[in-house]
């Protein structure tokens, strides 16, 4: 079966975890998992459930343990039940057991939620075993592996990849745990200190055991790299789950040469575990001298505001709701978006202040500002940048501008009446223009709109409406009759008014 078919089924393994019911199929697997094979009907583990405080009906219970078998988490029990009555056959028909793979899944979940939200101790005494255990190796098969001799070797073997998982698992929750907290940017105060006595201390302690053990580990793995073709085969010949080649069984760490092969680039590969650990170091260190820099330098944008916060917090708590909006309002600056011309470095001499930030063009912010709110200016002056190419890029642009807005004004001034002429969405967009001036003025009777610039004049004379269409839709003007022509011929001819 191939990979992407098992798929599927390993993910609906937590899906108990995401659903609406979590709660009672949490509660259902906690029992099924809490002793070593247990096998119980729906009705005893609803009963199981209401003594624990949860309560739940049977039929229900019944239902959810449905669910958990067609997800993968339970299986239905093979064991045949033997009744006397009626009643006891009915409470016994459905009985489960958790699967392996529910349980494994289960067990992870429990121990992720009853996990601590903090730090986690780093197994730093493993690596002592781990170098003493590597080293007796050569000296069991050596000395022969009759009798209980192969156990302790196959248990030698199994402790040392249980002490490194162990090991790297606890180090890397703990680095994890440290790069959350130096990051943060409230850090200040008596929690400042402690992490950095954390750091200083505890992280050097780290270090050093590794520092110390690694070299001996890595010396004892090339010698057990050595015998290797010697100790695999023992390690295949002791008694072991053998269930044929159509079912893949999961073996202990340590059986296959990869396992050791990766054992030995974690210590003395070119990206090797040691080296990552003392890059971490050095990068937590770093990060709390900046942390160090940023509260000493109260000057700029990035000290702590954890005092000012909270004071504005309690103020806003105090406020009525209309206080609370301005008083939100002038704290965080939160106003009507507007964009801000920076100078002559603008991409568009076009975009004003009062354009929105939506259609402009993004502005790039320094990284120094960005990431660390660092406003000081670095390096020297930048050179008064040449404004030639934008200044003849913004003429070509009002050329072309000026060029598009003439001949939609001479397509207008060609169709005369307007109603039933087709404009292309060009001349549509100026008429449209034309018509917006024309209707807010206050008249009563029929009204004329001149533009100079374009040599246009719309009249409009109450009546019927007007039709115009375009290859992207119609335009209806209810109400009044539309006309339009050129004033180059005509100037004279209007009103004075005009």
């Amino acid at each position: 079966m191939g990979e992407s078919t098992r798929e599927p089924a390993h993910l609906d393994l937590f899906r108990y975890l995401t659903a609406d019911e979590r709660d009672e199929y949490i509660a259902i697997m906690s029992h099924f998992t809490s002793s070593l094979l247990a096998d119980m009907s729906a009705a005893t583990a609803a009963e199981l459930l209401t003594a624990a405080g949860t309560p739940l009906a049977a039929d229900t219970t019944e239902t959810r343990c449905k669910q958990l078998v067609r997800w993968g988490n339970l299986v239905p029990s093979l064991r045949d039940t033997r009744v006397t009555t009626v009643a006891d056959y009915l409470r016994a028909r459905s009985r489960y057991q958790v699967s392996s793979l529910g349980g494994r899944v289960h067990r992870g979940a429990l121990e992720i939620m009853s996990a601590a939200d903090g730090a986690r101790e780093v197994a730093r005494e493993l690596l002592g075993q781990i170098a003493h255990a590597l080293a007796d190796i050569p000296k069991l098969l050596d000395a022969g592996i009759e009798g209980e001799r192969g156990e302790r070797l196959a248990g030698t073997v199994t402790t040392v990849f249980n002490n490194q998982r162990l090991f790297t698992d606890s180090v890397t929750d703990f680095y994890a745990y440290l790069s959350g907290v130096l990051t943060r940017f409230d850090l200040g105060g008596e929690e400042y200190a402690q992490f950095k006595s954390l750091l200083l201390d505890y992280v050097d302690l780290i270090n050093a055991d590794v520092n110390k053990h690694a070299p001996l580990i890595a010396e004892a793995l090339n010698q057990v790299l050595a015998v290797l073709d010697r100790l695999l085969p023992v390690l295949d010949a002791l008694p072991g789950l053998q269930l044929g080649d159509d079912i893949a069984v999961e073996r202990s760490a340590g059986r296959a040469r990869s396992d050791w092969e990766q054992l030995y680039q974690w210590y003395s590969g070119e990206e090797s575990g040691p080296g990552q650990l003392r890059a971490a170091a050095g990068q937590a260190l770093g990060q709390l001298i900046a942390n160090a820099k940023r509260i000493l330098d109260s000057s700029r944008t990035g000290y702590s505001r954890r005092a000012d916060l909270l004071r504005l917090a309690g103020r806003l708590a105090r406020a009525s709701d209309a206080e609370a909006d301005r008083l939100f309002t002038a704290g965080f600056g939160a106003w009507p978006a507007r964009h801000l011309g920076l100078g002559p470095e603008e991409p568009d001499p076009q975009i004003t202040p009062t354009t929105s930030w939506m259609v402009a063009d993004p502005i790039d912010v320094p990284v120094s500002l960005r990431e660390r709110g660092n406003r000081v200016a670095k390096g020297r002056s930048s050179r008064v940048p040449d404004t030639a190419t934008d200044r003849r890029m913004v003429e070509a642009a009002a050329r072309a501008e000026a060029q598009r807005l003439r001949e939609a004004a001479a397509e207008l001034a060609a169709c005369g009446a307007l109603d039933g002429a087709r404009l292309s969405p060009a001349a549509r967009g100026v008429l449209l223009e034309q018509l917006g001036r024309l209707l807010t003025t206050d008249h009563d009777a029929d009204a004329v709109i001149v533009d100079y610039d374009l040599g246009l004049a719309l009249e409009a004379t109450r009546g019927r409406r007007t039709r115009i269409d375009s290859h992207d839709g119609t335009l209806t003007v209810e109400g009044y009759t539309l006309s339009i022509r050129s004033i180059d011929s005509s100037l004279a001819a209007l009103p004075d008014a005009l």
